[in-house]
């Protein structure tokens, strides 16, 4: 393709404490330079993004893009095929928001969805971010993943209530990442503590044991994945970060201890806090609640001030924070909003851009992504404004690279009149 100078904006490239007036040049799907004036190769296409800031690529860190809100349930029955195509609108929706890359971590069903999406999406059969995939949540019976609770009044042929696969014991868990492996994982995933959306368990409630849970580090490390736990509960971040976990995906009830702990441990905390935070801002809303499981709500009710005051304990932390929304469990063209909770948390707009950005890279071992820096991949993207100056911005990306190619453009209009 032929290379592409973008021209007219700020541009902010991951790294630097605020955006600079700058161009980048593309050549061949790379970052071939970048700087207050770049070289304009023959045959080079200009794009003009004057009043614009461009930023690398966006990473979100925890989507889950086989699963909406209202088919949560759905999923787990529907065919894979079908689950399939209800993937390929998450996947354009957070490509169109400016998420180039994704890490999708668990959907409800016994085959390797994700890891097909995935692969289609490299082969360019469908349109989508790069994805890393978890294909499955581990979970011990009566855990977070363990769905059987939701179904019982799904009766089967036999009349015998659905089953869903858990796993208790080492010998048990040890099997089942070795299968995730076999699947095609990126990651491994596993519950360490209850949930707020499963109905039979509490966020606070430990699901594995110190033993179970370094079985599930140790053998992932052993066949080199890196392995991530649901939790929200002080206990389970603790167990998590004594196995050796790489990322806390949560965490909305650690304490100050535990932060520091994992701070100490460089372990990165992934706190989708636009869907957990709000929840606990809205625990006695009725109308915010309309709808949803009174179970949900009144863990909310119960853990609401605790998630509150974490969020601001994070905010003053120095711990690894990177960008992860949930989206699956809240809309995936909304997952933008995450960088406006954290802000109203108290992290910092340079903190929330480094999150989904360079932060997000380096949590997910991807060397080739999450600044725009000469030979890098050239995923960019850009708002029409200053993230700097107001966050609501980056609900309106408007122009987006992949890889070189560029997916989304603003829309060029015509002066009244001119022909």
């Amino acid at each position: 393709m032929p290379s592409t100078v973008i021209c007219g904006a700020s541009v902010w490239n991951g790294i630097i404490d605020t955006p600079a007036r700058g161009e980048v040049l593309v050549t061949d799907g790379r970052i071939a330079a970048v700087g207050p004036s770049v070289p304009r190769p023959d045959g080079a296409l200009a794009v003009d993004l004057t009043g614009h800031t461009v930023l690398p690529g966006l990473i979100d860190c925890h989507t889950h893009v086989t699963l909406t809100a209202a088919r949560e349930l759905l999923v787990a029955h529907e065919s894979p095929g079908s689950n399939v195509l209800n993937s390929l609108g998450p996947l354009r929706d957070l490509l169109d928001n400016g998420f180039t890359t994704i890490r999708d971590l668990g959907a409800i069903d016994s085959e390797f969805i994700s890891v097909d999406l995935k692969r289609a999406v490299d082969a360019g059969k469908i349109v989508g971010p790069w994805m890393l995939v978890a294909p499955h949540l581990l979970s011990a019976t009566g855990g977070h993943g363990d769905v059987t609770p939701m179904m019982e009044h799904l009766l089967v042929a036999d009349c015998q209530l659905l089953h869903f696969e858990t796993m208790d014991g080492t010998q048990e868990i040890i099997r089942a990442v070795r299968e995730e492996s076999r699947g095609g994982a990126d990651w491994v995933k596993f519950a360490a503590s209850g949930g707020f959306s499963s109905p039979a368990d509490d966020p606070t409630q430990i699901s594995f044991s110190q033993e179970e849970i370094s079985a599930i580090v140790t053998t992932a490390a052993d066949i080199g994945l890196p392995a991530c736990p649901h939790v929200y509960g002080d206990e389970g971040i603790r167990r998590s970060a004594i196995a050796g976990v790489r990322s806390i995906e949560h965490g909305n009830l650690a304490s100050a201890q535990t932060l520091n702990m994992l701070q100490d441990k460089g372990i990165f905390l992934v706190p989708t806090q636009g869907s957990v935070v709000t929840n606990a801002r809205e625990a006695f809303n009725d109308d915010h609640w309309l709808g949803q499981p009174p179970a949900k709500r009144s863990k909310y009710q119960k853990y609401g001030k605790q998630i509150l005051d974490c969020a601001e304990t994070i905010a003053s932390s120095e711990v690894l924070v990177a960008f992860g929304t949930d989206a699956g469990m809240m809309p995936h063209r909304d997952n933008w909003k995450e960088f406006s909770a954290m802000v109203g948390t108290g992290i910092s707009p340079l903190r929330a851009l480094k999150a989904a950005t360079s932060v997000a890279a380096q949590l997910l071992m991807l060397d080739d992504l999450g600044t725009l820096v000469p030979g890098k991949i050239a995923d960019v993207v850009a708002v029409p404004g200053d993230p700097f100056a107001d966050m609501s911005v980056m609900g309106s990306v408007d122009f987006v690279m992949k890889a070189g190619s560029v997916h989304k453009r603003p829309v060029v209009r015509a002066l009244v009149g001119t022909p």
